[in-house]
């Protein structure tokens, strides 16, 4: 596979090796792709969770387990008033 970059990835490269950190551009290349694996895994992980999350809210709307917005909104309201009375 041939590949061509945009030079402002080439030059990242470049700056890469430059700093000493790596020996080639095969080596920065293989760390971006290990990290955009780990990203995705990260990513798929927190989709996953919530897709769970949102099938059990709509299950709890359709069960009538809803809270009006007004308690929700007090809710809010007093954990921020807590949290920003523990900052003092």
């Amino acid at each position: 596979m041939n590949i061509e970059l945009k030079p402002e990835y080439k030059q990242f490269i470049q700056s890469r090796i430059a700093s000493g950190r790596y020996e080639n551009a095969d080596d920065v290349i293989a760390l971006a792709f290990k990290l955009l694996e780990e990203w995705e895994k990260g990513y798929q992980e927190w989709e996953e969770k919530t897709r769970k999350k949102i099938a059990v809210g709509l299950a709890q709307i359709e069960g009538g387990e809803v809270s009006d917005r007004k308690v929700v909104i007090a809710r809010l309201e007093e954990k921020l008033r807590q949290a920003l009375g523990s900052q003092e």
